[in-house]
């Protein structure tokens, strides 16, 4: 039984600074891909942030210098610091697990809500 439970959302001003976590359970979070998706009212959700179980990680463009996504395997923790938001960057975000050897299983935590608003 899987779960990933997302923390840390709430609202900010412009320019602030959140920290996201993520707590999995019931699978091997070591050897996993994990990965920060957001989605916005009327747009598709898209990948923030992702770092896999070496430490590589890549970051969607509109983000990339100002969020960082780490990890501790110890803990099964998954982390988002977001650094310098700015209004577009409010959304639900989510917690996303995979695996290479088995990709299109993915699963999802419930989401926490970001806003940026002054």
């Amino acid at each position: 039984q899987v779960e990933l439970v997302e923390s840390g959302g709430g609202l900010v001003q412009p320019g602030g600074s959140l920290r996201l976590s993520c707590a999995a359970s019931g699978t091997n979070f070591a050897i996993a891909v994990m990965g920060w998706y957001r989605q916005a009212p009327g747009k598709e959700r898209e990948l923030v942030a992702q770092i896999t179980s070496g430490g590589s990680r890549n970051y969607v463009d509109s983000v990339n210098g100002r969020f960082t996504i780490s990890r501790d395997n110890a803990k099964s923790m998954l982390y988002l610091q977001m650094n310098n938001l700015k209004p577009e960057d409010t959304a639900v975000y989510y917690c996303n697990l995979w695996y290479y050897y088995d990709p299109k299983k993915a699963y999802w935590g419930q989401g926490t809500q970001v806003t940026v608003s002054s």
